[in-house]
């Protein structure tokens, strides 16, 4: 977030917002439906899943191929199951218009995430969508086919890896070194990200770099006494994707939900400190909002 990351991110009306009222019920909270992968590639989508939960999404559905069924059951509690083949049973699912938030790419698969992101994001009441991971790779050899399916309620969550699989020429000038004038920043990089892609772009990273198609931009660093190098674990950015699907299933607009589930992000790591591991980061969600005053 911005350096007054404190005041702007958590004033009074986003203490407002990230509560819940007391005569609400499940449903005022939305329902999040966060696609997997299959036999033995479910974990990184629980984790996303787990995240999207603690951080308030009202129900949370797990999506996934029938052959890891049993898999994720063994697995899950408060988590809800739904069996997800193909492009085709994800279409029929969405007919339920209370999912009103979508990740995929954790875990997916190159050939899975083909076969299902156009239907997530062709759904006819559109709902958000978070494209993360393998959702990102998919598209690596034609992104724009990729572009010409997203609208303005998704967010894409490269690592910088996939930002130049997504974005070469942008990436390839962010690299370059400057011969005069400012510096072309990753901040420069992720705003041109976001206005070719027509949604909200999260460049991760330390220096974390969030932009919307209209030029709105904010750094979420992880530096200084914000440091964080916990989060250099596999997974985390697994629960980074659950963190934002479940305040877009709340309700939280792109920009501000991935804002607000980065800042929460490197919150939780720096809570639970030296020897954090993904699982732990959705587990420590209550204790800093504990500290925040919810």
């Amino acid at each position: 977030m911005s350096v007054a990351a404190d005041r702007i991110a958590f004033g009074p009306e986003m203490r407002a917002r990230l509560a819940k009222p007391g005569a609400a019920h499940k449903y005022s909270h939305g329902h999040a439906l966060i696609l997997s992968g299959g036999f033995g590639r479910t974990g990184a989508a629980r984790l996303a899943a787990r995240g999207a939960l603690r951080i308030g999404a009202g129900l949370v559905t797990l999506g996934v191929p029938g052959a890891a069924q049993m898999e994720v059951a063994s697995q899950i509690t408060a988590l809800m199951l739904t069996r997800v083949e193909d492009g085709d049973a994800l279409s029929e699912v969405l007919e339920d218009a209370r999912f009103n938030a979508l990740c995929l790419g954790p875990g997916l698969g190159l050939k899975r995430a083909r076969a299902l992101v156009p239907g997530a994001l062709g759904a006819e009441h559109r709902p958000c969508v978070v494209l993360d991971a393998d959702a990102l790779s998919a598209f690596a050899a034609a992104p724009e086919a990729l572009f010409g399916l997203l609208h303005d309620r998704c967010v894409l969550t490269p690592h910088g890896g996939e930002f130049a699989r997504l974005f070469p020429d942008i990436a390839r000038r962010l690299r370059e070194e400057p011969r005069s004038g400012p510096a072309y920043s990753k901040v420069d990089a992720t705003r041109d990200a976001a206005r070719r892609a027509g949604c909200t772009v999260l460049f991760k990273g330390p220096d974390t770099v969030i932009a919307d198609p209209q030029g709105r931009c904010s750094v979420n660093a992880a530096v200084h006494e914000r440091e964080a190098p916990w989060l250099a674990t596999a997974g985390s950015g697994d629960v980074l994707a659950g963190f934002i699907t479940g305040l877009l299933a709340r309700g939280f607009a792109p920009m501000q939900a991935a804002e607000t589930a980065a800042w929460l992000h490197v919150e939780c790591a720096r809570s639970f400190g030296p020897g954090l591991i993904a699982e732990d980061l959705p587990e420590e969600l209550p204790r800093v909002f504990r500290a925040l005053d919810l």
